[in-house]
């Protein structure tokens, strides 16, 4: 993975924490499973480019995102953008 490709990823997650983080009126169990599959992505991330397991944290994102688009349009576009990321730099 490039240096600019790991710099997208990285301010990709940084902005979808803090949307996270601001997300008021989203549930517990929603708020935990975004931050896991974050937690998981960051974790590879920093394994010096190993990727996420190829079943793993994309297809989690996506539901995830599938759930956010009614009540959090802007957090499920972001987390759209990170996973069209992620499919960018091969993960």
């Amino acid at each position: 993975m490039s240096d600019i490709e790991t710099s997208s990823l990285q301010q990709s997650l940084a902005k979808l924490r803090a949307e996270l983080a601001s997300a008021n009126r989203l549930d517990d169990k929603a708020r935990d499973r975004l931050h896991a599959a974050l937690v998981d992505i960051e974790s590879r991330l920093q394994q010096k480019g190993a990727a996420p397991a190829a079943d793993a944290a994309p297809h989690r994102l996506e539901s995830l995102a599938v759930g956010f688009e009614a009540e959090h349009p802007t957090l499920a576009a972001s987390v759209r953008q990170f996973i069209d990321l992620l499919g960018q730099a091969g993960l």
